[in-house]
């Protein structure tokens, strides 16, 4: 894999740290961080951190009810622990993807949503939404803006758009600010692993018709 260029946020790996991210967010900052020595070790870095924070924290009293408490949420099978690491294995997809898509690249079911491009969503629990994409080479995804955040993981060839090229690896963080058309180089289908946690605002009126059907 070439050199990543585009990495994760500090707020995004303080949050996978601390397991407070959707699991949709989970799984891409998981398996960006299964290709991604730099922000893997910034990752650790927060753990760390966390770890000398509680080492030197005085002792509380606990409720009465705190083991209850801990008991249900253990037995609350609707709770996601964080998305956890596994070593490389080869193919398209790292090993935290293959847990949600069933195995590599060729067991995906697709489906189409115009314009050439496919999408496959991925079972998650909470409001945010995860799935992967492809999208042929040469194909642009529809202009669009955000009403939340977008992270774009790619997986497999490269797109760009009005910010940079993102290639094998690379990550897009996409808040309600931008708006982008991001379209597939040429060669090979680009493979991306996205999640949202608010529809996009699309700007034509035929994928603004097809966002309910598509869940997009």
């Amino acid at each position: 894999m070439k050199p990543i260029n585009h990495h994760l946020n500090d707020t995004l790996l303080m949050g996978y740290a601390t397991g407070n991210l959707p699991e949709a967010f989970n799984l891409v900052v998981a398996t960006h961080i299964s290709l991604c020595d730099e922000c893997r070790a910034r990752m650790h870095s927060f753990d760390a951190i966390g770890g000398a924070l509680v080492d030197r924290a005085e002792s509380a009293v606990l409720d009465k009810g705190s083991l209850a408490a801990t008991m249900a949420l253990i037995a609350d099978d609707t709770w996601q622990a964080p998305v956890m690491e596994h070593p490389a294995q080869p193919g398209v997809f790292p090993a935290p993807l293959r847990d949600y898509a069933g195995g590599d690249l060729d067991n995906v079911k697709w489906r189409r949503v115009g314009g050439g491009v496919s999408q496959a969503i991925l079972k998650t629990s909470g409001k945010a939404t995860v799935r992967l994409l492809k999208i042929p080479g040469g194909v642009a995804v529809p202009d669009h803006g955000h009403s939340g955040m977008e992270l774009t993981l790619v997986l497999q060839g490269a797109f760009r758009d009005e910010t940079d090229r993102f290639g094998a690896g690379d990550i897009e963080v996409a808040d309600d600010d931008m708006v982008h058309t991001p379209v597939a180089e040429p060669g090979q289908d680009c493979i991306c692993l996205a999640a949202t946690d608010a529809p996009l605002r699309f700007s034509g009126f035929l994928p603004r018709m097809a966002q309910k059907v598509m869940r997009i």
